[in-house]
């Protein structure tokens, strides 16, 4: 009995924590949906193995949007032509970095760390997205409709009614199960349990990977964790690890992103984030060997932890749009054949 209430006080924290980034990624989805025409996204996302790549990056890495607010607005880009290594690049890139953490990082830890942070996220989202277009078929580009149309206020009310019914109905059955997942790592792994792991080299980054990528903390609020994991003796090749994979992944995310587009696409996905990483943290923990310096790191209150009365109306309102997919997911099926008796067998 134990062991259920704190699963669930854990995933109901969690839940807290993401919902209000969520409805924030569904709006920009919709906002997207009635703002930019699938032609313009096509023209832009769309075309070219590369080109669509580096393009969905570099919008990517100042976009303050966390891992699981990011998914709508990615999913949203996908619909309207993006090459999928353009989603996968931009689902990298927008969580492990942006403006706000950007900054962050440069208050809270060394220079160098703040440079190679933005940068490294840049890398693995290209790795990323290249190596899925070389590996499958691109897309049709979208053609254009016949007709445009004008902003108007009911375009915006279509393009909210699209994120939060049918763009929200693909995605909050698998997000709900990883959420409940999230809440079980951060209810059953003891608080110190990355304290345990100190020092660097490669094993050093594997455990900081491998404890990252199921935890829900986005690139604001990882970086007083990793200034704090700095001043405890972890190396910071090895904080610059858990800053990548902690932001870019969690369970709720992954679950989605599998049911969405498939194991292989996540395996890339994860593969991308752990090499790129692995190779920037030994990188930098090198330089640091190699200039004779040490790392320092600030503690501060940089977080995005929100207030209940901002988190609670999140979940209520992720909840109650959610209540239709779900009925219609368990509504039995009916006994008769539908036709009111007038069909002929």
């Amino acid at each position: 009995m134990k062991f259920l209430e704190e699963l669930l006080r854990s995933s109901f924290s969690m839940f807290l924590a993401a919902a209000p980034f969520m409805v924030f990624g569904l709006v920009v989805a919709g906002l997207l949906k009635v703002l930019l025409r699938p032609e313009t996204v096509s023209r832009t996302l769309g075309r070219g193995r590369v080109a669509s790549v580096f393009k969905a990056a570099l919008v990517g890495v100042p976009m303050p949007l966390c891992s699981c607010g990011v998914l709508p607005v990615a999913q949203s880009l996908g619909r309207q032509g993006a090459t999928p290594g353009a989603v996968a690049s931009f689902l990298i890139a927008t969580p492990e970095s942006g403006v706000d953490s950007i900054a962050v990082s440069y208050a809270l830890l060394d220079p160098l760390l703040a440079l190679a942070r933005p940068l490294a996220a840049f890398v693995s989202a290209a790795a990323a997205g290249l190596t899925i277009n070389f590996t499958q078929d691109l897309p049709e580009a979208a053609t254009a409709p016949a007709e445009g149309k004008a902003f108007r206020r009911e375009s915006l009310a279509s393009g909210v009614r699209y994120a939060f019914g049918e763009l929200w109905a693909d995605m909050a059955g698998a997000f709900f199960v990883g959420v409940l997942l999230s809440g079980a790592v951060a209810a059953f792994i003891p608080d110190d349990f990355l304290g345990r792991f100190l020092g660097g080299g490669p094993l050093s980054m594997a455990v900081m990977f491998v404890v990252g990528v199921p935890l829900y903390v986005c690139a604001t609020s990882s970086t007083p964790l990793a200034a704090a994991l700095i001043l405890k003796g972890v190396s910071p090749g090895a904080a610059l690890v858990f800053l990548l994979a902690g932001p870019a992944t969690n369970l709720a995310s992954l679950s989605v992103l599998l049911r969405t587009y498939g194991r292989r696409f996540v395996a890339v996905y994860l593969g991308a984030i752990a090499a790129v990483a692995f190779a920037f943290g030994l990188a930098v923990d090198g330089l640091y060997s190699l200039w004779g310096r040490t790392a320092t790191a600030t503690l501060g209150t940089a977080s995005e932890v929100l207030p209940l009365w901002i988190g609670l109306p999140a979940a209520l309102l992720l909840v109650a749009a959610a209540l239709p997919a779900l009925r219609r997911r368990f509504r039995p099926a009916p006994t008769g054949c539908g036709c009111g008796g007038h069909c002929h067998h």
